[in-house]
């Protein structure tokens, strides 16, 4: 574990204002860390409870900006990300982080803008405006994800076909074996796949890891394919 970049994040609940909305998400209440004991960590669970919001935080505690890119990577369209961020102490593994990436998929469209004007004659644009949105989400992931280094992605699969994310997972596991540490909020029975991976739930109003067929995802994925005429016949039914 002392190999990882992340091993926990710790958060000081005293630092964030009482009239915050933090307070509110419930499977946040009373957490004080989260660990981090394998080189892929998951964030599973529903809608609003508090993946994206935890991610978001670790990732500006950690250097990164808070709409996404590399470390070197400083602007600011639209001012969204919450005080959790001031709160969060990241306890750090001796590997030194020679490189990283936090990618957040509502805010891609501003990351590729900044990419285009960050290009010189040494770092030349990938010119990900001239992409599908599937295709440059994966030319980021090809070309990022290349190293020893922290990467933290906010639901990848928000571009991605069911085939392009079994290809982010082969480039997830290049890059582990090169040292690098992931921690992903998703929702894709796919992504969430990867072997060994811990995956910590935020569902049933508190934090707990689980195995990856006691995943929502998993269970609702697995029960439509093979009830799939049922289960429409009565959602849809009138």
């Amino acid at each position: 574990m002392d190999s990882l970049f992340v091993k926990k994040i710790c958060i000081d609940w005293s630092r964030i204002p009482e009239s915050s909305y933090l307070h509110g998400i419930q499977s946040l209440k009373g957490v004080e860390e989260i660990p981090f004991n394998s080189p892929v960590t998951y964030f599973a669970g529903e809608n609003g409870t508090g993946k994206s919001t935890i991610l978001e935080g670790l990732a500006v505690a950690y250097g990164f900006n808070p709409e996404g890119g590399s470390r070197n990577y400083s602007f600011s369209t639209y001012d969204s990300h919450s005080e959790l961020w001031d709160a969060i102490t990241v306890a750090r593994g001796i590997g030194k982080n020679h490189w990283g990436y936090f990618l957040r998929a509502e805010s891609f469209y501003n990351v590729a803008t900044k990419e285009t004007e960050y290009a010189d004659g040494n770092h030349p644009s990938m010119r990900l405006h001239e992409m599908s949105h599937g295709e440059s989400f994966l030319t980021i992931m090809q070309s990022k994800l290349s190293s020893a280094g922290l990467y933290i992605l906010d639901e990848p699969e928000a571009a991605l076909s069911p085939q392009r994310q079994l290809t982010l997972l082969v480039e997830m596991q290049r890059a582990v074996k090169a040292g690098a540490q992931f921690i992903i909020a998703s929702h894709s029975p796919i992504i969430l796949g990867y072997p060994g991976a811990d995956i910590i739930s935020f569902d049933s109003g508190k934090l707990h890891f689980v195995k990856y067929e006691e995943t929502e995802s998993y269970q609702v994925t697995e029960m439509f394919i093979n009830n799939r005429e049922y289960l429409l016949r009565r959602l849809l039914e009138t």
